[in-house]
């Protein structure tokens, strides 16, 4: 297990400069083929560790300063919905150590560790039993993290502000940092009507060291509402949109229709149709130099997003990770290049191509 001794801690970084957080997890392992879209069960923590342990090293290699343990919707409500809740301990203990594991290869300062709580499907305001059952739930999931002394929790993909809440309560129990993150649908408002500002106001007061907004959104939509976070609070924050092109009219990957394809169930892209709809990285390049640019200091992507968005976000940063050896550098195409060796008649058929 690495020294925490030798690193910087969260807080501390954020004070000094950005820090990175690569997600997207699940859908890139499921594109992958190494887990099922629809439940989105990360079982693959113990069935095929080495997938999961090549994906932390290339977010690592692009840039991402924090290894987050591969716990999401690995919880107990999730297990129990696919039949497997005996699962529940190994799955969330094994991606811990392969969280360590891998952020122990680091080269120079070693990345921060992160656990992971989320969003559990069965809070509900009026369902006053539900808040035990949820903060049973958390409670044994960050009672797993500490153990494995993880730097910080991530508390992500929030729609009603009472679980967010919760999870935040349980956290700071432990004695942990927290980056509390809250996920809008297509109302600005969460779902127990209480607008953006006021939840992350109301966060920050509990304690919560950083408030943002995660997953959902894309870029375009998600800025909008990150300027009013922003203004809203004092402490850090957080911005890890999906690297999906939402719009006003469809502001969320879910929302996002695709009638000229004509193969699509129910004409729904969302979860595994979305690639016509994906960010480059540039575009993701400049949501990171923006946010930057409001103070918002903690960045990643979300849902969708790859190495390459990551490498992406650290560039636009003024960073070069080991990544950025391979980045594009088209000076050198046969056709589009400018060097002088290059053969002018593959240059001069551009308009051809």
């Amino acid at each position: 297990m690495v020294d925490q001794t030798a690193r910087r801690g969260l807080l501390q970084r954020l004070e000094e400069d950005a820090v990175i957080c690569a997600e997207g997890y699940l859908f890139e392992l499921e594109r992958r083929g190494y887990l099922q879209a629809g439940a989105f069960v990360p079982e693959v923590v113990l069935e095929y560790p080495e997938a999961v342990a090549a994906l932390h090293r290339e977010f690592l290699r692009a840039g991402s300063d924090v290894i987050e343990a591969l716990t999401y919707y690995g919880h107990r409500e999730k297990l129990r919905l696919i039949g497997k809740e005996d699962l529940l301990e190994p799955l969330q203990r094994n991606a811990l150590v392969l969280a360590h594991s891998i952020a122990s290869e680091a080269e120079g300062e070693p990345p921060l560790v992160a656990g992971n709580i989320c969003n559990t499907n069965i809070w509900h305001p009026d369902e006053k039993k539900s808040d035990d059952l949820v903060r049973t739930m958390f409670e044994e999931q960050v009672g797993w993290a500490a153990d494995a002394r993880v730097d910080f929790i991530i508390a992500e993909t929030f729609s009603f502000l009472g679980e967010a809440q919760i999870a935040l309560e349980t956290v700071k129990a432990f004695d942990l940092p927290v980056v509390a993150t809250l996920t809008l649908h297509r109302d600005e408002y969460l779902r127990d009507d209480v607008q953006i500002e006021e939840a992350v106001k109301q966060l920050e007061q509990a304690g919560a060291d950083v408030v943002g907004l995660n997953c959902a959104r894309g870029p375009n939509t998600m800025m909008p509402l990150l300027k009013r976070v922003r203004e809203a609070v004092s402490c850090h924050v957080a911005a890890l949109p999906v690297p999906y092109r939402t719009s006003k009219d469809h502001p969320t990957m879910q929302s996002l229709r695709d009638p000229d394809c004509g193969c699509i169930p129910d004409d729904r892209p969302f979860p595994t149709a979305l690639d016509p709809f994906t960010c480059n990285r540039y575009e993701i390049a400049d949501f990171a130099k923006e946010a930057y640019d409001l103070n918002v200091r903690y960045l990643g992507v979300c849902c969708g997003g790859a190495p390459h968005h990551v490498r992406a976000i650290a560039e636009a940063l003024g960073r070069f990770p080991a990544a950025s050896r391979y980045s594009p550098d088209m000076s050198k195409h046969y056709a589009f290049g400018k060097e002088a060796s290059l053969k002018k008649y593959n240059q001069d058929n551009i308009k051809n191509l």
